[in-house]
Protein backbone atom coordinates (compact mmCIF):
# COMPACT_ATOMS: atom_id res chain seq x y z
CA UNK A 1 0.00 0.00 0.00
CA UNK A 2 1.27 3.29 -0.65
CA UNK A 3 -0.48 7.11 -0.52
CA UNK A 4 -1.93 6.92 -3.95
CA UNK A 5 -3.79 4.07 -2.07
CA UNK A 6 -5.53 6.08 0.55
CA UNK A 7 -8.82 8.01 0.28
CA UNK A 8 -8.06 11.27 -0.81
CA UNK A 9 -10.64 13.24 1.24
CA UNK A 10 -8.45 12.57 3.57
CA UNK A 11 -6.28 15.96 4.80
CA UNK A 12 -4.53 14.68 8.28
CA UNK A 13 -2.67 11.80 9.11
CA UNK A 14 -2.17 10.73 12.52
CA UNK A 15 0.60 8.25 13.37
CA UNK A 16 2.56 6.78 16.65
CA UNK A 17 6.01 7.11 16.62
CA UNK A 18 7.98 4.06 18.07
CA UNK A 19 7.44 1.04 15.35
CA UNK A 20 5.08 2.91 13.00
CA UNK A 21 7.65 5.65 12.21
CA UNK A 22 10.88 4.06 12.48
CA UNK A 23 11.78 0.41 14.74
CA UNK A 24 11.83 0.87 18.49
CA UNK A 25 15.04 -1.40 18.95
CA UNK A 26 17.07 0.92 17.11
CA UNK A 27 16.58 3.20 19.67
CA UNK A 28 16.99 0.98 22.96
CA UNK A 29 19.77 -0.99 21.38
CA UNK A 30 21.67 2.09 20.81
CA UNK A 31 21.11 2.74 24.49
CA UNK A 32 22.36 -1.01 25.85
CA UNK A 33 25.80 -0.21 23.35
CA UNK A 34 26.21 3.31 25.43
CA UNK A 35 25.43 1.44 28.97
CA UNK A 36 27.50 -1.38 28.03
CA UNK A 37 30.20 1.13 27.45
CA UNK A 38 29.61 2.67 30.24
CA UNK A 39 29.86 -0.62 32.60
CA UNK A 40 33.32 -1.83 30.46
CA UNK A 41 35.03 1.51 31.62
CA UNK A 42 33.59 1.10 35.31
CA UNK A 43 34.01 -2.45 36.44
CA UNK A 44 35.80 -3.75 33.28
CA UNK A 45 32.87 -5.85 31.99
CA UNK A 46 33.61 -7.41 28.90
CA UNK A 47 30.93 -4.64 26.86
CA UNK A 48 30.01 -6.75 23.39
CA UNK A 49 28.69 -9.98 25.68
CA UNK A 50 26.90 -7.33 28.23
CA UNK A 51 25.61 -5.73 24.69
CA UNK A 52 24.71 -8.98 23.24
CA UNK A 53 22.90 -9.74 26.50
CA UNK A 54 20.78 -7.09 26.69
CA UNK A 55 19.83 -7.28 23.02
CA UNK A 56 18.86 -11.02 22.90
CA UNK A 57 16.95 -10.33 26.60
CA UNK A 58 14.77 -7.09 24.91
CA UNK A 59 14.20 -9.71 21.84
CA UNK A 60 13.19 -13.32 24.09
CA UNK A 61 11.70 -11.59 27.42
CA UNK A 62 10.89 -7.64 27.22
CA UNK A 63 12.94 -4.36 28.04
CA UNK A 64 11.48 -4.63 31.77
CA UNK A 65 13.95 -7.45 32.11
CA UNK A 66 16.84 -5.98 30.50
CA UNK A 67 18.40 -4.61 33.35
CA UNK A 68 17.49 -7.60 35.79
CA UNK A 69 19.86 -9.79 33.45
CA UNK A 70 22.96 -7.93 33.52
CA UNK A 71 22.42 -7.12 37.18
CA UNK A 72 22.19 -11.26 37.47
CA UNK A 73 24.98 -12.53 35.28
CA UNK A 74 27.62 -9.79 36.35
CA UNK A 75 26.45 -8.95 39.48
CA UNK A 76 26.77 -5.23 39.39
CA UNK A 77 25.45 -2.66 41.81
CA UNK A 78 22.03 -1.69 42.26
CA UNK A 79 23.35 2.33 41.78
CA UNK A 80 23.60 0.96 38.15
CA UNK A 81 19.98 0.96 37.70
CA UNK A 82 19.98 5.33 37.99
CA UNK A 83 22.35 5.42 35.66
CA UNK A 84 20.55 2.93 32.95
CA UNK A 85 17.20 4.47 33.67
CA UNK A 86 18.37 7.89 33.36
CA UNK A 87 20.37 6.94 30.05
CA UNK A 88 17.12 4.99 28.48
CA UNK A 89 15.08 8.70 28.77
CA UNK A 90 18.26 11.02 27.60
CA UNK A 91 20.56 9.17 25.64
CA UNK A 92 22.77 10.90 22.99
CA UNK A 93 22.84 8.05 20.25
CA UNK A 94 25.85 7.59 18.30
CA UNK A 95 24.01 7.02 14.93
CA UNK A 96 20.55 9.20 14.06
CA UNK A 97 17.67 6.96 14.10
CA UNK A 98 16.37 6.03 10.50
CA UNK A 99 12.79 6.33 9.37
CA UNK A 100 11.30 2.95 7.73
CA UNK A 101 11.86 3.74 3.96
CA UNK A 102 8.61 3.36 2.89
CA UNK A 103 7.21 5.57 5.95
CA UNK A 104 9.80 8.40 4.58
CA UNK A 105 8.47 8.23 1.11
CA UNK A 106 5.02 8.40 2.50
CA UNK A 107 5.30 11.18 4.69
CA UNK A 108 7.03 13.21 1.41
CA UNK A 109 4.50 12.31 -0.46
CA UNK A 110 1.91 13.48 2.45
CA UNK A 111 3.66 16.55 2.46
CA UNK A 112 3.90 17.55 -1.42
CA UNK A 113 -0.11 16.89 -1.40
CA UNK A 114 -0.30 19.54 1.42
CA UNK A 115 -1.98 17.51 3.95
CA UNK A 116 -1.00 17.79 7.76
CA UNK A 117 1.17 15.09 9.77
CA UNK A 118 0.49 14.54 13.50
CA UNK A 119 2.51 12.51 15.80
CA UNK A 120 0.53 11.01 18.62
CA UNK A 121 2.29 9.26 20.77
CA UNK A 122 2.12 7.46 24.15
CA UNK A 123 5.41 6.52 27.22
CA UNK A 124 7.05 9.01 28.81
CA UNK A 125 7.32 12.53 27.65
CA UNK A 126 11.00 13.37 27.66
CA UNK A 127 11.82 10.35 26.21
CA UNK A 128 9.53 10.71 23.41
CA UNK A 129 11.21 13.69 22.70
CA UNK A 130 14.77 12.54 22.40
CA UNK A 131 13.94 9.87 20.36
CA UNK A 132 12.07 12.62 17.76
CA UNK A 133 15.30 14.99 17.85
CA UNK A 134 17.79 12.29 17.00
CA UNK A 135 15.24 10.82 14.49
CA UNK A 136 17.00 11.68 10.67
CA UNK A 137 13.74 13.65 9.59
CA UNK A 138 14.95 14.31 5.61
CA UNK A 139 13.86 17.64 6.13
CA UNK A 140 9.90 16.52 7.21
CA UNK A 141 10.76 17.84 10.70
CA UNK A 142 8.90 21.53 9.91
CA UNK A 143 5.70 19.54 8.63
CA UNK A 144 5.25 17.93 11.60
CA UNK A 145 2.76 18.15 14.71
CA UNK A 146 3.63 16.49 18.06
CA UNK A 147 1.35 15.58 20.65
CA UNK A 148 2.57 13.63 24.02
CA UNK A 149 -0.36 11.43 24.92
CA UNK A 150 0.53 11.34 28.54
CA UNK A 151 0.25 15.16 29.22
CA UNK A 152 -3.19 14.71 28.79
CA UNK A 153 -4.70 11.10 29.48
CA UNK A 154 -2.90 8.59 27.40
CA UNK A 155 -3.98 6.21 24.34
CA UNK A 156 -6.85 4.59 24.06
CA UNK A 157 -8.29 7.11 25.60
CA UNK A 158 -9.11 9.55 23.45
CA UNK A 159 -8.74 12.56 24.86
CA UNK A 160 -5.87 13.93 22.84
CA UNK A 161 -7.27 12.96 19.82
CA UNK A 162 -10.34 15.39 20.68
CA UNK A 163 -7.99 18.10 21.44
CA UNK A 164 -6.17 17.63 17.96
CA UNK A 165 -9.62 17.67 16.20
CA UNK A 166 -10.15 20.96 18.29
CA UNK A 167 -6.98 22.70 17.96
CA UNK A 168 -6.99 21.90 13.95
CA UNK A 169 -10.32 22.22 13.35
CA UNK A 170 -10.49 18.67 11.66
CA UNK A 171 -13.41 16.81 11.55
CA UNK A 172 -13.77 12.57 12.00
CA UNK A 173 -13.82 11.91 8.15
CA UNK A 174 -11.18 14.48 7.40
CA UNK A 175 -8.64 11.77 9.67
CA UNK A 176 -6.43 8.70 9.08
CA UNK A 177 -4.70 7.08 11.61
CA UNK A 178 -1.84 4.78 11.22
CA UNK A 179 -1.30 2.41 13.96
CA UNK A 180 0.47 -0.62 15.04
CA UNK A 181 -1.93 -1.59 17.88
CA UNK A 182 -4.43 -2.37 20.04
CA UNK A 183 -4.08 0.53 21.81
CA UNK A 184 -4.23 3.06 18.45
CA UNK A 185 -7.26 0.91 17.26
CA UNK A 186 -9.12 1.47 20.46
CA UNK A 187 -8.51 4.93 20.33
CA UNK A 188 -9.33 5.54 16.46
CA UNK A 189 -12.45 3.72 17.10
CA UNK A 190 -13.46 5.63 20.40
CA UNK A 191 -13.26 8.81 17.93
CA UNK A 192 -14.60 7.63 14.88
CA UNK A 193 -11.98 7.68 12.74
CA UNK A 194 -10.93 5.18 9.89
CA UNK A 195 -7.20 3.74 10.55
CA UNK A 196 -4.49 1.81 9.14
CA UNK A 197 -2.29 -1.30 10.07
CA UNK A 198 1.52 -0.65 9.51
CA UNK A 199 1.70 -3.32 8.22
CA UNK A 200 0.27 -2.74 4.96
CA UNK A 201 2.69 -0.08 4.40
CA UNK A 202 5.91 -1.68 5.17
Amino acid sequence: MNYKDIDKRKSAFILELDDVLYPRKDYYFQVYYLFANLLEYTELVDAKETTNLMTDTYVSEGEQFVFDRVAEKFAIAEKYKTNFDNLLITAKLPLKLLLYQNMLTLLQDIVVDRKKIFIVTNGNVEQQVNKIKQIEWNGLEKYLVCYFADETVAKPEPDVLHLLMQEHNLQRRDITMIENSETDRLCAEAVGIDYINIDKFL
